[in-house]
Protein backbone atom coordinates (compact mmCIF):
# COMPACT_ATOMS: atom_id res chain seq x y z
CA UNK A 1 0.00 0.00 0.00
CA UNK A 2 1.36 3.42 -1.28
CA UNK A 3 0.86 6.43 0.32
CA UNK A 4 0.28 7.51 -3.09
CA UNK A 5 -1.86 6.57 -6.41
CA UNK A 6 -0.54 7.11 -9.63
CA UNK A 7 -1.30 5.75 -13.28
CA UNK A 8 2.23 5.03 -14.45
CA UNK A 9 4.21 1.81 -14.23
CA UNK A 10 7.36 3.59 -13.01
CA UNK A 11 7.92 6.48 -11.50
CA UNK A 12 10.42 9.30 -12.97
CA UNK A 13 14.18 8.75 -11.75
CA UNK A 14 14.62 12.41 -12.12
CA UNK A 15 12.80 12.93 -8.35
CA UNK A 16 15.97 11.40 -7.34
CA UNK A 17 17.57 15.21 -8.52
CA UNK A 18 14.74 17.15 -6.56
CA UNK A 19 15.68 15.11 -3.20
CA UNK A 20 19.43 14.95 -3.44
CA UNK A 21 19.30 18.90 -4.29
CA UNK A 22 16.97 19.35 -0.87
CA UNK A 23 19.24 17.21 1.32
CA UNK A 24 22.37 19.03 -0.25
CA UNK A 25 20.45 22.29 1.16
CA UNK A 26 19.69 21.55 4.10
CA UNK A 27 22.78 20.16 5.24
CA UNK A 28 25.10 22.96 3.90
CA UNK A 29 22.79 26.11 5.27
CA UNK A 30 21.14 23.83 8.75
CA UNK A 31 23.40 20.97 9.12
CA UNK A 32 23.72 17.50 9.90
CA UNK A 33 21.37 17.65 12.71
CA UNK A 34 18.90 19.59 10.70
CA UNK A 35 18.85 17.18 8.21
CA UNK A 36 18.03 14.11 10.27
CA UNK A 37 15.18 15.92 11.66
CA UNK A 38 14.17 16.49 8.30
CA UNK A 39 14.13 12.97 7.84
CA UNK A 40 12.99 11.91 10.46
CA UNK A 41 9.96 14.66 10.09
CA UNK A 42 9.14 12.95 6.88
CA UNK A 43 8.75 9.51 8.77
CA UNK A 44 6.60 10.80 11.02
CA UNK A 45 4.74 13.07 8.80
CA UNK A 46 0.63 12.55 8.35
CA UNK A 47 1.82 11.71 4.28
CA UNK A 48 3.15 8.14 5.79
CA UNK A 49 0.75 7.62 8.72
CA UNK A 50 -1.62 5.32 6.11
CA UNK A 51 1.65 2.65 5.51
CA UNK A 52 2.47 2.84 9.54
CA UNK A 53 -0.92 2.06 10.15
CA UNK A 54 -0.80 -0.77 8.04
CA UNK A 55 2.36 -2.18 9.37
CA UNK A 56 0.70 -1.97 12.68
CA UNK A 57 -2.46 -3.53 11.66
CA UNK A 58 -1.36 -6.10 9.53
CA UNK A 59 2.59 -6.61 10.65
CA UNK A 60 5.78 -7.77 8.74
CA UNK A 61 3.81 -9.03 6.06
CA UNK A 62 2.40 -5.84 5.14
CA UNK A 63 6.19 -4.04 5.59
CA UNK A 64 7.19 -6.51 2.78
CA UNK A 65 4.02 -5.47 0.37
CA UNK A 66 4.94 -2.06 0.60
CA UNK A 67 8.63 -2.01 -0.08
CA UNK A 68 7.79 -5.03 -3.00
CA UNK A 69 5.39 -2.39 -4.62
CA UNK A 70 7.86 0.58 -3.58
CA UNK A 71 10.39 -0.69 -5.21
CA UNK A 72 8.06 -2.11 -8.26
CA UNK A 73 7.20 1.69 -8.68
CA UNK A 74 11.20 2.95 -8.92
CA UNK A 75 13.11 3.01 -12.09
CA UNK A 76 15.94 0.87 -12.59
CA UNK A 77 15.79 -0.92 -8.82
CA UNK A 78 17.04 -4.56 -8.61
CA UNK A 79 15.69 -5.46 -5.18
CA UNK A 80 14.30 -8.56 -3.43
CA UNK A 81 11.70 -8.39 -0.61
CA UNK A 82 11.67 -11.76 2.47
CA UNK A 83 9.41 -11.85 5.22
CA UNK A 84 9.65 -14.33 8.04
CA UNK A 85 7.68 -14.27 11.34
CA UNK A 86 10.04 -12.07 12.85
CA UNK A 87 11.53 -9.50 10.54
CA UNK A 88 11.53 -8.22 6.71
CA UNK A 89 14.85 -8.13 4.58
CA UNK A 90 15.12 -5.67 1.64
CA UNK A 91 18.07 -6.50 0.00
CA UNK A 92 18.91 -3.65 -2.32
CA UNK A 93 20.78 -5.01 -5.23
CA UNK A 94 21.02 -1.93 -7.28
CA UNK A 95 19.51 1.69 -5.64
CA UNK A 96 17.04 3.59 -8.12
CA UNK A 97 18.31 6.48 -6.46
CA UNK A 98 21.89 5.88 -6.35
CA UNK A 99 22.01 5.04 -10.13
CA UNK A 100 19.99 7.18 -11.61
CA UNK A 101 21.92 9.86 -9.81
CA UNK A 102 24.98 8.36 -10.79
CA UNK A 103 23.87 7.64 -14.60
CA UNK A 104 23.07 11.65 -15.00
CA UNK A 105 27.04 12.80 -13.25
CA UNK A 106 25.18 14.23 -10.20
CA UNK A 107 27.47 14.90 -7.03
CA UNK A 108 25.75 12.64 -4.21
CA UNK A 109 25.43 13.84 -1.03
CA UNK A 110 27.65 11.58 0.84
CA UNK A 111 25.10 10.97 3.81
CA UNK A 112 22.67 10.45 1.04
CA UNK A 113 21.94 6.79 1.91
CA UNK A 114 21.45 8.01 5.83
CA UNK A 115 17.87 9.22 4.99
CA UNK A 116 16.69 5.33 4.35
CA UNK A 117 17.01 4.68 7.48
CA UNK A 118 15.90 8.03 9.55
CA UNK A 119 12.75 7.70 7.40
CA UNK A 120 12.06 4.33 7.70
CA UNK A 121 12.86 3.94 11.06
CA UNK A 122 10.11 6.80 11.93
CA UNK A 123 7.76 5.19 9.91
CA UNK A 124 8.22 1.76 11.65
CA UNK A 125 8.36 3.43 14.98
CA UNK A 126 4.23 3.74 15.22
CA UNK A 127 3.93 0.07 14.46
CA UNK A 128 6.25 -1.38 16.90
CA UNK A 129 9.54 -1.12 14.82
CA UNK A 130 12.70 -0.46 14.04
CA UNK A 131 14.87 -0.56 10.74
CA UNK A 132 18.65 -1.08 10.55
CA UNK A 133 20.79 -0.67 6.90
CA UNK A 134 24.17 -2.24 6.15
CA UNK A 135 25.67 -1.14 3.02
CA UNK A 136 24.84 1.77 1.11
CA UNK A 137 26.41 3.61 -1.77
CA UNK A 138 24.35 1.35 -4.19
CA UNK A 139 23.65 -1.84 -2.79
CA UNK A 140 22.06 -2.28 0.85
CA UNK A 141 20.57 -4.78 3.23
CA UNK A 142 17.33 -2.95 5.09
CA UNK A 143 16.03 -5.14 8.16
CA UNK A 144 13.05 -4.53 9.39
CA UNK A 145 12.01 -6.21 12.78
CA UNK A 146 10.37 -5.39 16.22
CA UNK A 147 11.82 -2.46 17.95
CA UNK A 148 13.02 -4.27 21.21
CA UNK A 149 14.45 -7.34 18.59
CA UNK A 150 17.86 -5.12 17.19
CA UNK A 151 20.92 -3.12 18.45
CA UNK A 152 20.79 0.40 17.58
CA UNK A 153 21.82 1.53 13.88
CA UNK A 154 25.56 1.80 13.65
CA UNK A 155 25.73 4.68 11.18
CA UNK A 156 29.17 4.29 10.12
CA UNK A 157 27.31 0.86 8.64
CA UNK A 158 25.88 2.83 6.40
CA UNK A 159 28.52 3.89 3.53
CA UNK A 160 28.88 6.88 2.26
CA UNK A 161 27.54 7.20 -1.24
CA UNK A 162 29.53 8.99 -4.36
Amino acid sequence: MLPYSDNKPKGAGDFYFAINATFRFLQRNFGMDNLVRYWTGLGESIYFQPVADDWRTRGLPAVAEYWRDFFQAEPNALVEVMCDEKQVRVDVKQCPAIFHLRKNGRSIVPEFCQHCYFVSDAMGARAGLGARIEGGNGTCRQTFAARNSQAPQNLAAIRRAS
